[in-house]
Parts: C-alpha cells; sequence; structure tokens
C-alpha cells in the first residue's frame, strides 16, 4: 500500500489521479498546508524540501522502501512501476510525451500557480503582476489549444502522464480567472479528462 501525502493542490491532484488511473492501492495522508504540517520532523524526512505531494512505497525498487517528492518524479515513477503505464516506450513516443510531460511540471504549472498567487490569494491587489502572470497564463492556454487542435491527447492520440501534469491547473481555470471559451480545443480535452472514472474518483471530496 502507498501512502500519498496530499493536500487540496494542483501537484497533489496529480498524483492521486495517476494512482487512480494506475489501480495501484494507496492510503491518503492529509498533511494540512495551513496548519504547516509541511514543516513536522517527521515530514522533513519524507519531503526535505517540504512539497507536496510525497509518496512512500513500500515496495519499492528490488522491495525496498522508498520515499518520493517532487509531482514529476512521482508520476514517472508511478509509471514504471506500472510496466510504463501512461507513459510509452517507444523512443518516439517517449520523446513527445517527455516534451509535454516536463512543460507541464516545469512551465505551466509554476506559472499557473504564481496567476493563482496574485490573483485570489495575495492579501494586496497588485495589478502589474496580476496583469503579467494573467498575460503570460493565456498565452500558454493558447499554445496548449493550438496542440490540442492537432492531437487528442498532448502527446498525440492517447492519455500519458503529459496530460495528467497539465490537467488540473487547467480544470481550476475559473479559481485562475480564465474563461476556456477562447480555447475549444483545450476545453474538449479538458471535458474528455473529466469524465474518465479515475479522474472523478481522483477529485472526490475528501472526508
Amino acid at each position: 500500500m502507498i501512502d500519498l501525502y496530499f493536500w487540496t493542490t494542483d501537484n497533489c491532484y496529480k498524483a492521486r489521479m495517476m494512482l487512480e488511473e494506475l489501480g495501484l492501492p494507496y492510503a491518503l495522508k492529509l498533511v494540512n498546508l495551513g496548519n504547516k504540517e509541511q514543516f513536522s520532523p517527521d515530514f522533513l524526512k519524507i519531503s526535505p524540501g517540504h512539497k507536496l505531494p510525497a509518496i512512500v512505497d513500500p515496495d519499492g525498487p528490488g522491495g525496498a522502501a522508498v520515499s518520493i517528492c517532487e509531482s514529476g518524479a512521482i508520476l514517472k515513477y508511478l509509471a514504471e512501476k506500472a510496466d510504463n503505464a501512461l507513459y510509452p516506450a517507444a523512443p518516439m513516443a517517449r520523446i513527445v510525451t517527455d516534451q509535454w510531460f516536463f512543460y507541464g511540471t516545469s512551465t505551466f504549472t509554476p506559472l499557473a500557480q504564481q496567476r493563482g498567487t496574485f490573483y485570489a490569494r495575495f492579501p494586496e491587489d497588485v495589478p502589474a503582476a496580476k496583469k503579467w502572470y494573467g498575460d503570460t497564463l493565456m498565452d500558454l492556454y493558447d499554445v496548449l489549444n493550438k496542440r490540442l487542435a492537432e492531437a487528442e491527447y498532448l502527446a498525440g492520440g492517447e492519455y500519458t502522464i503529459a496530460d495528467i501534469s497539465v490537467y488540473p491547473d487547467v480544470q481550476m481555470h475559473d479559481y485562475l480567472g480564465v474563461d476556456l471559451e477562447p480555447y475549444p480545443h483545450l476545453s474538449r480535452w479538458n471535458d474528455a479528462i473529466a469524465a474518465r472514472p479515475a479522474t472523478q474518483r481522483a477529485w472526490a471530496p475528501i472526508d
């Protein structure tokens, strides 16, 4: 049983979506960011940078227990644990998948998070920052929309970890102050992923 250290953030939902898609048994271990539980000594042993999500797999490589932080590393580890499910092994397909996977984890999500900071959470109104991150996010949405005009999913015809790395920050578009109407291909993709049973289980309310 994999332990998933979780709170209701975009990156945490990526890990939960992946576990649900793969059908791997897991237990949610809630880490309340509002209470700063991510700084507890026990959690820092699992995630030295006090970041969520994190996982502990008692059946890691060679049967040894392993702890992993960073959402991208978690998605890749889980895909490989499940025989590259959602992460194609064919070299050309892997290259395309990696391109959009890293776009999601390294470009799209960090900038979407900054948009959320200044649009929804920052205690002061900072119009210049709101405009800059808003314009930047619109550009990123446009990039995704153009890609999805030519492919069903980001890596091509199959659903992969690249899609999971991007979906939460598209799904949260209302929170980010983004209207999907100008992005019909991205909207189609968003609705298709939202309809997946694993996605619905991953985003189910937490008891």
